[in-house]
């Protein structure tokens, strides 16, 4: 049985939205945005939510996300001077991982151009060993399943 090829979703898939201006040096040589790109628009729009939100410090926090997983798939080109419209959600929340999905939308389309996700393991800042969710993040978390 093979797996089930990855489709474009809808905006409803997804709980809350980022607004992202590409730039000039994110197009490559076949003039649409390089595909490296779509994984810093990933951390931008997670990371500025939660930082956004009070519950990720990335200068004095005890606890940090260090990414174990990454994957995204292609749907359409996207290329400078578009802006993209990255919506998140929470696909599964574990004791001290969180598995966010990304839906990277050309500004105002219905559809996404790309869709991936990555998983964040949250560890102790000074060990980098795991430790549980803290109960402020947990609760941000929770408003995006």
């Amino acid at each position: 049985m093979s797996p089930t090829k990855p489709q474009a979703e809808p905006r409803s898939a997804y709980r809350v939205f980022r607004t992202i201006t590409t730039r000039w040096m994110d197009n490559d040589a076949y003039g649409h945005v390089n595909n490296v790109i779509y994984y810093s628009w990933f951390d931008t729009a997670v990371n500025a939510h939660l930082i956004e939100q009070g519950v990720l410090d990335i200068h004095q926090g005890e606890t940090i996300g260090l990414v174990i997983e990454t994957q995204c798939n292609y749907f359409a080109p996207l290329a400078f001077p578009q802006a993209v419209e990255a919506g998140i959600r929470v696909a599964k929340l574990g004791t001290s991982s969180v598995r966010y999905e990304v839906g990277l939308f050309a500004q105002g389309e219905p559809m996404t151009a790309a869709k991936g996700h990555f998983i964040h393991v949250y560890v102790d800042s000074a060990t980098r060993r795991p430790v549980p969710l803290p109960v402020s993040l947990k609760t941000v978390l929770e408003q995006l399943k």
